[in-house]
């Protein structure tokens, strides 16, 4: 987001020890958002039923979403320099009622398609404006204890989705889920409009259409592409994953050329920010893993267990609601003690996590799967939360909505990769199994075993990972400016730099 003058920042609240308004108010509507993105995973067989389609149809309502979103997510940088917080967040949530609308409506399967991308196109751009509004008016000593209520979006709405579907699929049709949600967020809409404030002042900054068209080739192909492995389709997958990969060469290659003009979409300027680059890197392999265990776990509980989709998300919502709620005592334990006292022991107790459920088999006890969850889920709150805190604050306040818009991409092309991966190392090595003669069952259960073990080494990158990064920012001196850049090229770019006592323009508000 550009940076906002100190005039039209005032009016936000920033109360030490308190997270200011406008901050919980765009939490509460991401987890509304973002509960949709894994809210059809039960939905599928009724999906087939209903709108007489087969699985791969049913599945591409999800594949959709994630595919918007990566295609969408590169624009949002851009596009929060371009308008003010409310005009963002109303035009997100909008949209988002809009898809939410025509969903639980939906006539036929290409409209609830439809529905579904319109729907991503909202949820899309909220993730990069909470980050954004979050690092301009939170104080640097206040940013990890309110990083840590942004993991109530990022862990508990997800881990929620497929309880709260098997929840309401189990009282009627998959058009419940949908009008459940519109009545909600529309609510959270009308009520954080009435009280939701402007972050400054938007620039008028232009847009490269050619940007535009070849990010999203090239994100949006590469997770459709990755999503495509395992599904026996032979060299599709690796023909769309090459192509896409090209087209984000020629994506990165035209912005290196418009930061010399002072406008490119994505400004990859912040990767010359260490710290950074750093916090990319392990919270893109943290969420691989992340999103492998979100993806086997339920499968092994529903295929190998027996159990129902209710059931099965109601054993892993513990893990979720445990980080949701944990997220800002580690914030807090951060702002006091620095990262390493958090990423450490989170980093190991991942590896631990994925290491026990290596060992899982047909009768291993519910509780010792929990139990592997919640340490799993409590330690990606350790990593996450100072990670995130560390990577956007090494930032200048001119490239947040640059690098919160990077971390989103790559965070859903990094859950791509990681589902994809944990897919194909799951059916090769049971297929190889049946093929030799071993029961389907064990055969499936094996699979699973190597798929978690794939977790477990990314695990080990993790602890590698985390040892690079630093126990907190090191302090700048006013008017430092990011390598390679200076105030010429800033006032090229229409972007002025803002005035460095930010927190003491904030006022403390006693009724916040």
């Amino acid at each position: 987001m550009s940076l906002r003058t100190p005039v039209a920042a005032a009016n936000v609240t920033a109360t030490p020890g308190r997270t200011p308004a406008v901050v919980l108010w765009l939490v509460a509507a991401a987890f509304v958002v973002i509960l949709n993105e894994t809210i059809m995973m039960n939905a599928i067989p009724q999906l087939m039923e209903g709108l007489q389609i087969d699985e791969a149809a049913a599945q591409w309502l999800s594949t959709a979403f994630l595919l918007t979103m990566a295609s969408v997510i590169p624009v949002t940088g851009w596009f929060l320099q371009r308008v003010t917080t409310r005009t963002a967040f109303a035009t997100a949530m909008i949209v988002f009622i809009i898809g939410t609308t025509l969903a639980a409506v939906a006539p036929s399967y290409p409209v609830l398609l439809a529905a579904r991308i319109i729907q991503a196109s909202g949820t899309a751009v909220m993730m990069p404006l909470l980050m954004t509004t979050l690092m301009t008016v939170v104080p640097e000593r206040d940013r990890g204890r309110v990083m840590g209520n942004v993991t109530l979006v990022m862990s508990v709405a997800p881990a929620m989705g497929p309880a709260v579907s098997g929840l309401l699929l189990g009282l009627g049709s998959w058009r419940l889920m949908f009008f459940t949600v519109l009545p909600i967020a529309v609510v959270v809409t009308i009520a954080a409009l009435r009280k939701l404030p402007n972050v400054g002042e938007p620039q008028q900054i232009g847009i490269d259409w050619f940007s535009v068209v070849i990010a999203a080739l090239g994100f949006g192909g590469l997770v459709f592409g990755l999503s495509r492995f395992g599904q026996g389709l032979g060299a599709q997958p690796w023909l769309l994953v090459g192509g896409s990969l090209l087209a984000i060469l020629v994506f990165v290659l035209r912005q290196l050329q418009l930061q010399r003009r002072g406008n490119p979409l994505l400004d990859l300027r912040t990767f010359r920010r260490p710290i950074f680059t750093r916090a990319v890197v392990l919270l893109s392999v943290s969420f691989m893993a992340m999103l492998g265990a979100m993806l086997l776990l339920p499968l092994y509980l529903q295929q190998v267990r027996g159990l129902t989709a209710l059931e099965a998300g109601l054993l892993v919502m513990p893990g979720g609601v445990a980080m949701g709620v944990l997220g800002p005592r580690v914030g807090r334990v951060f702002d006091r003690y620095g990262s390493r006292l958090l990423i450490i022991p989170g980093s190991i107790g991942i590896a631990l996590a994925m290491g026990s459920l290596t060992l899982i088999d047909a009768q291993t006890p519910y509780w010792q799967l929990l139990a592997a969850h919640i340490v799993l889920m409590i330690s990606l709150a350790g990593v996450f939360t100072p990670s995130f805190t560390l990577g956007l604050g090494d930032v200048p306040g001119r490239l947040y909505s640059h690098a919160s818009s990077l971390l989103g991409t790559l965070q859903q092309v990094a859950g791509a990769l990681g589902t994809a991966l944990v897919i194909t190392i799951m059916t090769a090595r049971s297929t190889r199994l049946v093929e030799g003669g071993t029961a389907p069952l064990d055969a499936t259960v094996e699979g699973m075993r190597w798929g978690f073990g794939f977790g477990a080494i990314i695990a080990l990158v993790v602890i590698g990972l985390v040892l690079l990064m630093p126990n907190r920012l090191p302090q700048q001196e006013p008017g430092e400016q990011e390598p390679g850049s200076d105030e010429a090229g800033r006032q090229e770019s229409g972007v002025s730099e803002l005035p460095e006592p930010l927190e003491d323009e904030l006022t403390p508000d006693p009724a916040t």
